[in-house]
């Protein structure tokens, strides 16, 4: 402080950022003893300290603002450029950051993933990226007719209007739309990791999937469809290939892959089935049942399965669903038949069911952790509801 006259020194102000100091002289004063080092500002009542302190407050909330507006416009927050702003001077022109467009950096993912399918990913895993590539791109020219945008413009806004986009243009249901908002949302943490972006965007917003209701065959379902015969040849080896899978759980992409080396002897002297799931990575270790071991044998000297060394011969997913549909309307089922309900019946039918521990169960699907398989015991109690239901009303006449 300087004394400007006697009895009153000059009060200046100090902005501190990041360990930076910049003073400036804000042209009034007072004394001493007048001052209130707590509330940084003139004691009393008086007219001249109630001017004095009137002025400090707008200062202050001039400095806030400058520092609002230098955040808001990518430009150094910096002491001193928020002194340069107080005086109603240039500032301090800063060093222009290079643009990250997040399609560029999509693509790149994506370009990554493909170049490790067959050793780290599946086509699968490539093919649902892309996917989401795709719906990203056509909602960037829905919604903001540009092929890209800076990751820096990414926000809350940004992530709701996709999810209203998916759900309305592309028809979406809410688990396939947070499905595809999830993927979206791998590229945006890849650009945090990367030291890219600062911060999430979306850090807000849940990606929230509903609970839908899982279906598992019957018992006289299994046998029904065990039972029934079909003329055309490839029919014939989609249904023993859906009943290996209620018999083993394994998903379509991992009974593709099986080959014979996958199977061994276990320390119980019988085969097992152990594969490396594809969606989770996990090694699945299956004792093979006697029902799955005979489709096995069936196909011991199929031309495929020999050339290739493959267990089964298994088709292209687009016609094995084609075949399913047969199945199920020749053998009377009126649920969808899918390899989803294949695992669920493995789950439940077969091993839940039949008083395999759900720790077992989840073991041999190749569940990461027990809480996936729970939703498995879900269906069991809905069954066991539902095969009780008769011996109440027996107990109730």
């Amino acid at each position: 402080m300087s004394r400007k006259r006697a009895g009153l020194h000059d009060i200046y102000l100090r902005i501190t950022v990041n360990c930076e100091v910049s003073e400036m002289n804000t042209k009034r004063n007072c004394a001493p003893h007048m001052w209130d080092p707590r509330a940084d500002r003139v004691a009393g009542k008086t007219d001249a300290a109630k001017s004095v302190n009137s002025y400090l407050e707008v200062l202050e909330k001039k400095i806030y603002e400058h520092r609002k507006t230098l955040v808001d416009t990518d430009q150094p927050v910096t002491a001193l450029n928020i002194k340069l702003m107080l005086n109603g001077l240039p500032i301090n022109q800063p060093i222009k950051k290079p643009k990250h467009m997040i399609m560029a950096i999509f693509r790149q993912h994506n370009d990554e993933i493909k170049a490790l399918v067959g050793s780290e990913y599946s086509e699968n895993t490539l093919e649902r990226y892309e996917v989401s590539y795709r719906h990203t791109l056509n909602f960037l020219h829905h919604k903001y007719q540009v092929a890209d945008m800076d990751i820096n413009d990414l926000n809350y806004e940004f992530m709701a209007a996709y999810e209203f986009w998916l759900k309305t243009v592309r028809k979406c249901d809410h688990n396939s739309t947070m499905k595809y908002l999830a993927n979206f949302k791998k590229i945006v943490i890849r650009c945090i990791k990367y030291g890219l972006l600062t911060r999430d965007p979306f850090v807000a917003f849940k990606l929230t999937k509903r609970e839908v209701e899982r279906f598992a065959l019957t018992e006289s379902e299994i046998e029904r469809i065990t039972n029934e015969t079909f003329e055309i040849a490839g029919t014939a080896i989609v249904k023993d290939i859906f009943l290996f899978s209620c018999y083993t759980g394994l998903a379509y992409a991992d009974v593709e892959k099986l080959r014979k080396t996958d199977i061994v002897i276990g320390n119980d002297g019988e085969q097992w089935l152990i594969s490396r799931r594809q969606k989770t990575d996990i090694t699945a270790r299956i004792p093979l049942l006697p029902p799955a071991l005979a489709i096995i044998n069936k196909y011991t000297n199929h031309p495929r399965c020999i050339a290739k060394s493959m267990v089964l011969p298994v088709p292209s997913n687009q016609k094995v669903n084609e075949y399913l549909k047969i199945v199920a309307n020749k053998c009377n089922i009126t649920k969808t038949l899918t390899f989803h309900i294949a695992r669920h019946t493995f789950a439940t039918t077969v091993t839940l069911s039949n008083g395999v521990p759900i720790e077992t169960v989840s073991k041999m699907l190749g569940h990461r952790n027990l809480k996936t398989t729970q939703h498995y015991a879900k269906i069991l109690d809905k069954k066991i509801g539902d095969d009780m239901r008769g011996l109440r009303e027996k107990y109730r006449s």
